[in-house]
């Protein structure tokens, strides 16, 4: 819990309005709402909220229960419910409070700036037909599918805006390896089909997963879908930027004078406004770099009554940055998860990523990504590059357990 921390920090005598800011961006609330919850902590001695007289007060255990359960209130109380039933002794001490009660007391807390610290976005099927149809037409240069089949194109790899220059900085997919081929597969043609579904539906789509999985590519792929008069941009972002460099970075995005508007804040607003206007794309990717304030004004973008761009979010952690910007969170229309390569589709998608791993035995290559991999895509991307190198040197070296060993040790303790 923040005010925990914070008093831990201030017990040490080394608290400081630094601290407090930051645990301010981390709960997504604001400073004097932080220095308000010390205040309480150190009057009261509690670390969560006081209950009204009469009414009752959400625990740290049952907030973060309802975190799990993507702020759902009936299911908690159902939970509630339930263990009271069936055993006495369960967590949550005391009479169960009706569900009304229950979601009053929610309520209350987030009037009081507390926020949920997860957000457990739901994963719609994908109709098969639609998957088909989407994994058919993803034929990047270089790429197969999962059936082996190679694909070609002379086309762009990314839709250009109308007047024929690119509309989005290209992003390079490291293969660390040559002769290695992108592979095409599930995980990734349900996130390419998701992507171009919620561009269609001028909407919202925030992408996450773990870091090399394959978000960046599967947003490569869905935007190639895309038709060719559709303008697709990107913004580049810093880490923890402040709302004028956020702000210069959407308007070079759009090809607007960002240093002639970046402080003009009315012109900028406008300025941007009028460019979301167009139909077209707009990327951000790693988003978790955005502080909760600076997400607001991407709302703000995007709830313009004229807006005609979507927006296509991205990162390592995405989901959980939305979760501190709850506004944003909300008109997000499709929560993509790209998971990681599941045990049984290791084999046969290494042997199409490389020709080197077509001697290898399936015992050898899932024993690596049991104990070094586990389905990510990036470590084998490396594990493959390091392998290479051993038999560009020693030709005679067969893929075997002994080649794996020596590739996998030399990626250190965090692959």
């Amino acid at each position: 819990m923040v005010v925990s921390r914070l008093l831990s920090v201030d017990e040490t005598g080394q608290l400081s309005s630094v601290h407090v800011r930051i645990a301010a961006e981390s709960a997504g609330v604001s400073v004097r709402t932080v220095w308000n919850w010390l205040a309480n902590a150190r009057r009261s001695g509690r670390l969560e909220a006081a209950s009204r007289r009469g009414g009752f007060a959400v625990t740290d255990e049952l907030w973060a229960r309802l975190s799990e359960l993507g702020g759902n209130v009936a299911a908690l109380h159902r939970e509630l419910t339930g263990q009271a039933g069936s055993n006495p002794a369960h967590a949550f001490a005391g009479p169960v409070p009706s569900l009304r009660m229950l979601q009053r007391a929610v309520r209350r807390e987030q009037q009081a700036s507390r926020v949920l610290e997860t957000a457990r976005p739901g994963r719609g099927r994908v109709d098969p037909a639609v998957y088909d149809r989407a994994l058919a037409e993803l034929a990047l240069p270089g790429t197969v599918d999962e059936a082996g089949q190679a694909t070609s194109s002379t086309e762009p790899l990314l839709p250009t805006t109308p007047d024929g220059s690119a509309g989005v900085v290209p992003l390079g997919v490291r293969l660390y390896v040559p002769g290695a081929h992108v592979v095409a597969t599930r995980q990734l043609g349900e996130a390419a089909e998701a992507i171009t579904h919620t561009v269609a539906a001028r909407g919202i789509v925030c992408v996450y997963g773990d870091a090399g999985q394959g978000k960046t590519v599967a947003v490569r792929q869905a935007l190639r879908l895309l038709p060719r008069r559709l303008p697709v941009r990107q913004a580049q972002v810093a880490v923890k930027q402040a709302l004028p460099q956020l702000r210069a970075a959407l308007l070079t995005a759009f090809d607007l004078p960002a240093t002639a508007l970046t402080n003009r804040t009315d012109a900028a607003d406008r300025a941007l406004i009028d460019a979301f206007k167009t139909p077209g794309v707009l990327l951000i990717d790693d988003v978790q770099r955005i502080a909760a304030p600076e997400l607001d004004y991407l709302r703000l973008l995007a709830d313009a009554p004229t807006t005609q761009t979507s927006l296509v979010l991205s990162g390592a952690g995405a989901e959980r940055t939305l979760a501190r910007a709850p506004a944003l969170a909300s008109r997000v229309l499709t929560w993509q998860h790209v998971p990681r390569l599941e045990t049984a589709q290791v084999p046969a998608v290494l042997r199409l990523f490389h020709p080197l791993w077509h001697t290898a035995a399936d015992a050898d290559l899932l024993h690596a990504d049991d104990t070094l991999a586990r389905g990510n895509f990036r470590t084998w991307a490396k594990i493959t590059s390091h392998a290479y190198a051993v038999l560009d040197q020693r030709p005679d070296t067969g893929a075997d357990r002994e080649l794996l060993s020596k590739a996998c040790s030399r990626l250190g303790l965090n692959p």
